[in-house]
């Protein structure tokens, strides 16, 4: 048991950053939406065992998540307006 906490902290704190660099992807013009919701389900992923182990990267998942959350509004919302532009002409 006590030789898992050790690795999982690792994964946690990896897949922390992992969230902060998907949410900043999550601002490129075209491919940036994926990203931004694979930030998202990263940090769910992250904020479950944020209940178990104490996350020292905690910082980097919030900003990601909040730049995540930002982009996917920004390009869910430009992919709407194109579409409903193409389906007007």
């Amino acid at each position: 048991m006590n030789d898992d906490i050790p690795s999982a902290k690792i994964r946690m704190l990896k897949n922390s950053l992992q969230c902060f660099v998907f949410g900043l992807l999550g601002f490129l013009p075209g491919i940036g939406l994926p990203f931004a919701l694979s930030a998202l389900w990263i940090s769910g992923r992250v904020r479950v065992k944020e209940k178990q182990i104490w996350n020292a990267a905690r910082p980097y998942r919030t900003w990601g998540v909040i730049c995540a959350a930002v982009g996917t509004i920004f390009w869910f919302s430009i992919l709407s307006l194109i579409i409903y532009n193409s389906t007007l002409n």
